[in-house]
């Protein structure tokens, strides 16, 4: 049986990779999940735009509990949890990863035949491939798939082999196939500017073909971000949701140009979960 102490060891040498990691107890739950912090009560969400970070007297909500900090993980706070823990977990989209988790071998035979070769961890039943670039998770999005991202979670099963590859179409389609059709939802009340021209509607050609265009919106957004010493959290969704609203639709942004977002938020404080939540915030307030 595995001990604390090696579990632990295992998520400090896992988080100072940059992959957030939480303990999981038996049976494959969190052990940090209160019920305070039910349904964001805690009003953690940024999209909860008078509320500050939770303020919750322990480490909670599940997946959002995942960290890189060595100070956090060997705190005295976190020392039961290890005690308890079963296994480990990590937030795949905190560290821009995406896992195709495959139940059984029908499922490991449509990946095989669907989707390019990347990274492959064994596991009870199947196996989990894993992708760089991250994306809004869902289960059942085929039989015996589920696609393991973003507010979401994974055990820990080790390095696997090979090397992970760039998240395909084929991955993002099974997620976005399901999205119910609808209007784009419009928010001036809280769409910044950032001196971006709005994105165009309708066809013709996409002006953010060119890299200087999609570059200085980038670079607007980042600076933007690092400059705010005060509203951390709404200056960030404020920043996606520009970033969003002018190249969002467009095919333009990569997996690059939002870790560089991600990575400036980062730097200003904020956490793995208020980085995702406020990006899926932005989706959302979009239609997108």
């Amino acid at each position: 049986m595995t001990q604390p102490t090696d579990i632990r060891r295992v998520a400090l040498a896992l988080a100072s990779t940059g992959v957030p990691v939480l303990p999981l107890s038996r049976g494959k739950r969190p052990v940090f999940n209160c019920g305070s912090c039910t349904d964001s009560a805690c009003g953690d969400r940024p999209n909860m735009l008078a509320a500050g970070p939770c303020r919750c007297p322990r480490p909670c909500h599940g997946w959002a509990a995942g960290t890189i900090d060595p100070a956090v993980i060997t705190s005295a706070a976190w020392l039961p949890a290890w005690r308890s823990a079963a296994a480990l977990a990590y937030h795949p989209g905190g560290a821009g990863l995406t896992v195709v988790d495959l139940d059984d071998d029908a499922a490991i035979a449509w990946a095989r035949a669907a989707l390019p070769p990347t990274r492959t961890v064994a596991t009870t039943r199947g196996q989990h491939w894993i992708y760089r670039g991250a994306m809004r998770s869902a289960n059942r999005v085929r039989p015996g798939v589920d696609i393991k991202s973003l507010m979401s979670y994974a055990r820990w099963r080790g390095n696997g082999t090979g090397t992970a590859a760039p998240l395909p179409d084929a991955v993002r389609d099974l997620v976005e196939r399901r999205k119910p059709t609808r209007a784009p939802v419009t928010r001036p009340s809280v769409r910044p500017s950032l001196g971006m021209p709005t994105a165009p509607g309708g066809g013709g050609p996409c002006p953010h073909r060119s890299p200087a265009y999609l570059e200085r919106g980038i670079a607007m957004a980042v600076q933007r971000i690092t400059d705010a010493h005060t509203a951390i959290h709404n200056t960030t969704y404020a920043a996606f949701l520009a970033v969003l609203s002018t190249h969002g639709r467009c095919g333009c942004l990569t997996d690059a140009h939002v870790q560089r977002l991600f990575t400036a938020a980062h730097a200003r404080g904020e956490s793995p979960r208020h980085c995702t939540d406020a990006w899926s915030n932005a989706c959302t307030a979009l239609g997108m």
